[in-house]
């Protein structure tokens, strides 16, 4: 097939207490990515804030704001004046007492093309998600942008295959995570190398299995406690759908902006043709918690 080659930016920040200058940023971002000739830009996972679900304090669900509200229409605006895609993730407060992790794709025009809210939500020392955010009622979505069909994902989303799958059924060419992942320091020596690797195999193994490119989009820096909290690690990376990593940022600020060839997507999965050779009539017991049954 002929190349079909689309412009992927990636957005790595650190993040400060302050949201104005957060948004500020990004949008800083993504002129610098249309700049660099960016189509789709990916912003991290919670970027108008440090990633508050370190600790429990109902005060802190004031960070929330309805869509359309000040962030998404202040990076609908920037998407507009640089006629870029922007996969744009909020903390969205959907009704009193409801709230989710979100995000929004806005299109060159600066139109909302499609939202997504995040459907597994963890709960972890420092990642008390499950205290703030509701589970997402929207489904696995596609946006089509004028560029290309985006699965948007996010964060903890990123170790579930049936996430990816459903995406790519849906007709995803890249699945996007923004992500905030992190090392605890006192555990990073020990453990530090292997959950990264980790976190890398498995979002390759997203691209392969289903033949699409993968984007996952991570913030950088400390944030908590000094002799605590948590290290953002990036290594914000994009894989083409043969699992092969395109472009890898290292541990600090970066914004990369990666070519895709889409018809890569094609030639991958007409040698690798995983998706003709499933065995639909067999998968039942997918939907079970565990074991055979069907059943809850």
């Amino acid at each position: 097939m002929a190349p079909h080659t689309v412009t992927l930016a990636l957005v790595q920040m650190a993040m400060h207490r302050d949201k104005a200058s957060n948004v500020a940023k990004a949008r800083a971002a993504v002129a610098d990515a249309a700049r660099r000739g960016a189509q789709i830009v990916v912003l991290p996972e919670l970027f108008a804030s440090p990633y508050f679900c370190q600790v429990q304090d109902p005060d802190l669900f004031e960070l929330a704001e309805p869509v359309p509200g000040p962030t998404s229409e202040a990076i609908a605006a920037a998407a507009k004046e640089h006629h870029v895609a922007v996969v744009t993730p909020l903390f969205e407060r959907r009704a009193a007492g409801i709230y989710h992790n979100s995000l929004v794709v806005y299109g060159p025009d600066g139109t909302a093309l499609g939202m997504y809210r995040k459907m597994h939500i963890p709960d972890d020392p420092l990642f008390y998600e499950k205290y703030y955010f509701t589970p997402g009622d929207l489904g696995f979505v596609t946006v089509p942008t004028p560029f290309a069909t985006l699965g948007p994902l996010i964060c903890w989303d990123q170790w579930y295959p049936e996430a990816a799958r459903v995406s790519a059924l849906q007709g995803a060419q890249i699945l996007c995570y923004p992500t905030a992942i992190a090392w605890h320091p006192k555990e990073k020596a020990r453990f530090g190398a292997e959950q990264l690797a980790a976190w890398q195999t498995i979002q390759r193994s997203h691209a392969i299995a289903n033949g699409v490119f993968v984007a996952a989009v991570n913030r950088v820096g400390h944030e908590g406690p000094a002799d605590g909290g948590l290290e953002f690690w990036g290594h914000s990376f994009a894989a083409d759908p043969f699992g092969v990593v395109l472009a890898e940022a290292g541990e600090g600020e970066e914004t990369l902006v990666v070519p895709l060839d889409l018809s890569r997507q094609e030639e991958v999965r007409r040698n690798w043709p995983f998706l003709r050779d499933r065995r639909i009539d067999a998968y039942g017991g997918i939907a079970s918690r565990f074991g055979g049954s069907t059943s809850p």
